[in-house]
């Protein structure tokens, strides 16, 4: 898959293509299955598959103070689009400048004269351009003037299987969709199995490993602190089995992919203030992981935090809850 961050980068014989718009925060099931289903109408077609989506996040430009936290930064985000098959993504940074662009201004740069649509892709309730001016039936209009036909996609919602599957976590299994907000909600409970199941994948965390308190250590279970404002939404405090996983080391290596207990909360046997996610790797205590870029991959949640009355009392829990990630790893697939 083509990455682009400008139009200049888009080859001029580019085209033609089958384009769609969107956020795709978290890249869940119902992003894949419109995507997955674009990407195969456009290569029948004999045309190119492009998403065009946008960094930072429109809300966190416009409304900062209430933007919902993100499932996913631009690094997974990108590779998770391309497990798709697109043919290509842009990837525009979004600015109150950009944003003063009118539907039509972005539709005639970006859309016709960048990336030579045939098709554009769009669900029901699209809006785009200057104070979000733009709705489906500008973009039908624009398409009719500028030569390019305009596919509407209903939200996609889980089938029957899925359902049944899902169970509880179908608020209404009539009407709910596959959504970025689902996602949120299931991780702000703590709910990560729940949330994987909505996402197609565990829910994912990425940062750099830096120095925390070093008291995992002292304990006997060394952690990798990931770095304040890593990658990916923090999910409620608690234990978790989880992955972690090494994109620097090759695939394929026994350290590539490693098993964790993985510890969210400001650990309040020991007053902490700061919230932390930190990942202790089972069974290994020789790993020197400061200053590398990991992947903390959340699986289910196995206990909500505690305050513990006493050192001892808390390393036999750890202890515990060593076992537990264990069991529940190995009917994980890593």
């Amino acid at each position: 898959m083509q990455r682009w961050t400008d139009l200049a980068q888009v080859p001029a014989d580019f085209g033609p293509s089958v384009v769609t718009i969107g956020n795709f925060d978290g890249v869940h099931r119902g992003h894949v299955g419109v995507l997955t289903r674009m990407v195969a109408d456009a290569r029948a077609a004999g045309a190119r598959s492009v998403a065009v989506t946008f960094t930072p996040h429109p809300q966190q430009v416009h409304r900062p103070e209430t933007a919902p936290p993100l499932l996913t930064g631009d690094e997974d985000r990108l590779e998770l689009l391309g497990q798709t098959g697109l043919d290509a993504v842009l990837l525009l940074t979004y600015t109150l400048e950009f944003a003063q662009q009118t539907a039509e201004e972005f539709v005639r740069r970006y859309l016709v004269d960048g990336l030579h649509a045939r098709t554009v892709v769009v669900g029901r309730d699209v809006r785009f351009g200057r104070g979000n001016a733009g709705d489906l039936a500008t973009m039908t209009e624009l398409g009719e003037r500028f030569g390019f036909g305009v596919e509407v996609i209903e939200d996609v919602v889980p089938d029957g299987s899925e359902v049944r599957e899902l169970g509880d976590a179908l608020a209404d299994p009539l009407r709910r969709r596959w959504s970025s907000t689902w996602v949120r909600e299931l991780l702000e409970a703590g709910d990560v199995r729940q949330a994987a199941r909505v996402l197609g994948r565990p829910h994912r965390m990425r940062g750099t490993v830096v120095h925390g308190a070093k008291r995992g250590r002292e304990l006997g279970f060394p952690t990798a602190n990931l770095a304040p404002g890593s990658d990916g939404m923090v999910p409620a405090d608690g234990v978790y089995a989880g992955w972690l996983r090494r994109p620097a080391v090759a695939p394929g290596s026994p350290d590539a992919v490693l098993p964790a207990a993985v510890s969210v909360g400001t650990n309040p046997t020991f007053d902490g203030a700061r919230r932390s996610v930190e990942a202790y790797v089972l069974d290994r205590t020789d790993l020197d992981l400061y200053g590398e870029q990991v992947v903390v991959e959340f699986v289910e949640r196995l206990r909500p935090t505690l305050r513990f009355d006493s050192v001892d009392a808390l390393v036999a829990r750890m202890h515990q809850d060593v076992e537990g990630v264990r069991g529940v790893l190995a009917g994980a697939a890593g």
